[in-house]
């Protein structure tokens, strides 16, 4: 697979570490990146979100289309950290939360095979925003793939189809993710460091607010305005990032 020529994309965001703060930092992660896919003139379409207590992301879900997505995106997922202080702190401590970002390339239903009689399929009443259609009807989907274990959803869509579809894409980058991080674990150590592992566990990046500045640990790469990053002006991470890989 030419990563070159990967134009679509799933983007996921779960809240880790921090409580409130850690899903307040994913929603400030998920209005980052569409703001910048924006600014590019891809498509982003929210698939599935699950809202925190205070109005931040427990989980974003969306797919994201456009010239070169792919291989714009592809150093993002890992484990992202920020070090600031939550507006419920009335002591003025910095607080230290983490949340995590997948990029899996939308995979063609005949690249990965998933055969029906392994899915347990549940719809829900959605809920949230969508009009009164979302919250009467049935229409949010939960999929399991037994073999896997591997759970998703979709409600945003207004049929139970078309959140069927929405889901179904989602399961079968997963499930073509599982496939890749096998093989590659069934590597030897030294083609294991030229591929890389894969793992999204691994910590790529911290936002640090009281010192305004952002580093990338993979590259030790360093800049500055947080707030301008976060509203939406990847590239300058990115570019920089770029220069430390050359």
């Amino acid at each position: 697979m030419d990563i070159n020529n990967i134009n679509k994309i799933i983007l996921e965001i779960r809240a880790g570490a921090g409580g409130d703060e850690a899903s307040i930092f994913a929603a400030d992660l998920a209005r980052m990146y569409q703001r910048y896919a924006e600014k590019k003139g891809w498509k982003i379409t929210v698939v599935d979100a699950h809202q925190g207590n205070t109005g931040g992301y427990k989980t974003f879900i969306a797919k994201i289309q456009g010239t070169g997505v792919y291989s714009e995106f592809k150093l993002e997922s890992g484990v992202h950290r920020v070090q600031r202080i939550p507006e419920t702190e009335k002591a003025g401590r910095v607080h230290t939360s983490t949340a995590s970002v997948a990029i899996l390339p939308e995979i063609e239903s005949k690249e990965v095979e998933i055969n029906d009689g392994d899915l347990e399929v549940t719809f829900t009443r959605a809920g949230g925003p969508g009009g009164q259609n979302v919250n009467k009807v049935e229409t949010a989907v939960r999929i399991l793939h037994k073999p896997t274990g591997i759970i998703v959803s979709s409600r945003t869509e207004r049929t139970q189809w078309a959140n069927r579809e929405a889901a179904m894409t989602i399961l079968r980058a997963k499930v073509f993710e599982e496939k890749q991080q096998k093989e590659v674990q069934e590597l030897g150590a030294d083609r294991k460091e030229q591929v890389g592992t894969a793992d999204r566990s691994e910590k790529i990046r911290t936002y640090n607010f009281p010192n305004d500045r952002i580093t990338d640990h993979r590259y030790n790469a360093k800049i500055h305005n947080i707030e301008k990053v976060l509203d939406g002006n990847l590239d300058i991470i990115l570019k920089k990032i770029c220069q430390k890989n050359k």
